[in-house]
């Protein structure tokens, strides 16, 4: 018998950390190579990890809802047979086996000892880590006083360092603070906290108070942000494309047939919209504080609606080079693989604009938020038949035309109405000369 050491892998250049949703085997369960064991979540996606070797789960080194590095040991697998015995001994002197055998005994210890402090620190709204729950423990830290640290890790996370220097500081700051002075508030100061409360919800008995998921927390404060961020602008224009209509009717089954890829309307848009942001590059860019960060590539953000009813936006990488054929590939993959769930950490990663088809849901047009840093995004009205002026040499005439709306966002800080709206004309005029006799 061996141990194997099951690790959070690396996910992405700037996937730090992941948190993990739910076990998929307990202690005990047999489990094969290549087998998930467990989900985690990163900010962008939901993931699974799989086991590189088949064995026993022994240990979970971790619960539902921690927080864990990668490179992080999260679980220990016994295997079987010499599976794991040559492959350790090929690659480590037995001294480094036996230190290797400490490190997880260790990390076991400090786990278990996480969770069998004197402390409930889970009647707390905020995240702490084992290991800083751990040292609050042993160091006598109260959950107040846990809560009341100003955390320096991402999104205002206590981190090791900081508990450490809270609980150096705790006894010097305790013997020279001086005593308080309560005031009396002024009128004005006493009303201000009320007015920051929110409103009041009525709830009946008829009502039903439903927790938020991850997900919908990440998207509602990502939305928040945004918003706060940005001095959101709009621009409308309508769009003629009855000549796609006709070619995609005309060619999505032989289109099928010779690719193996069901061809939609969105890899045209998509090219269309990577072609104009080749023209106009100040829409191809992000904002870093009082920086414009111009981007090399072009890498256009899908937004795709879950079957849970949230949203995620994978990106197609280089999308400036990519054929309609190449396109429709891109499009199906990524698609297919956010509603099943299947979508890597890197497959959301490096967006540097956004499209988003509101048509899909009948919206003739929306108002959509920018995928920030981004500093424009696009919404696809619905396609409608609808009567239309039509200029002929002869003179006009009223016919039926298919005709949708482009609603294009963007961040009226670094780009003006010029430049949005000329660029979403031109994403127009590249969708109304689609050649009807092209090839795929």
């Amino acid at each position: 018998m061996a141990k194997f050491e099951l690790k959070l892998p690396k996910m992405g250049e700037s996937v730090a950390e992941a948190t993990i949703t739910n076990w998929l085997k307990e202690v005990g369960d047999r489990i094969e190579a290549d087998e998930a064991v467990l989900e985690i979540a990163t900010d962008k996606v939901d993931s699974e990890v799989p086991s590189e070797v088949s064995g026993i789960l022994v240990e979970q080194l971790f619960g539902k809802d921690d927080l864990v590095q990668v490179g992080q040991t999260i679980a220990i697998i016994e295997t079987e047979g010499g599976e794991l015995v040559s492959v350790v001994q090929t690659a480590a002197t037995p001294e480094a086996v036996a230190e290797v055998s400490k490190t997880v005994d260790a990390a076991k210890e400090s786990v278990a000892s996480a969770s069998s402090g004197t402390a409930d620190y889970s009647d707390s709204d905020k995240f702490f880590s084992p290991l800083v729950k751990n040292i609050a423990s042993t160091e006598g830290v109260s959950v107040e006083e846990l809560e009341q640290i100003s955390g320096t890790g991402k999104d205002g996370r206590v981190t090791k360092n900081d508990i450490l220097e809270y609980v150096k500081n705790r006894g010097s700051q305790a013997a020279v603070a001086p005593a308080k002075v309560v005031e009396a508030p002024k009128p004005e100061q006493a009303a201000a906290p009320a007015a920051q409360k929110a409103a009041p919800v009525s709830v009946n008995g008829g009502d039903e108070i439903v927790e938020m998921d991850r997900m919908r927390k990440l998207i509602a404060g990502y939305m928040v942000a945004s918003v706060q961020t940005s001095a959101h602008v709009q621009s409308f224009i309508e769009v003629d494309v009855t000549n796609i209509v006709k070619w995609r009717e005309k060619n999505k089954g032989i289109f099928e047939k010779r690719e193996g890829e069901k061809l939609t309307y969105t890899p045209i848009f998509m090219e269309a919209v990577a072609k104009a942001l080749k023209d106009f590059p100040g829409l191809n860019i992000s904002v870093d504080g009082d920086y414009i960060i111009k981007k090399k590539n072009i890498n256009l953000g899908m937004a795709a609606s879950l079957p849970n009813g949230n949203l995620i936006v994978p990106v197609i990488k280089n999308a400036d080079q990519l054929n309609l054929v190449g396109m429709a590939k891109a499009v199906n993959d990524l698609g297919g693989r956010a509603k099943a769930g299947k979508l890597k950490p890197d497959d959301t990663q490096g967006g540097t604009y956004t499209v988003t088809n509101v048509g899909t849901f009948g919206s003739v047009f929306g108002t959509p938020i920018l995928n920030q840093p981004q500093v424009g995004i696009l919404a696809l009205g619905a396609i409608r038949k609808v009567p239309a002026v039509i200029e002929t040499p002869e003179g006009d005439f009223i016919g039926i035309r298919q005709k949708m709306f482009l609603s294009h966002s963007y961040d009226h800080r670094v780009v003006d109405g010029a430049l949005g709206g000329g660029f979403v004309k031109r994403v127009a005029e590249y969708l109304e000369a689609f050649d009807v006799n092209r090839d795929f």
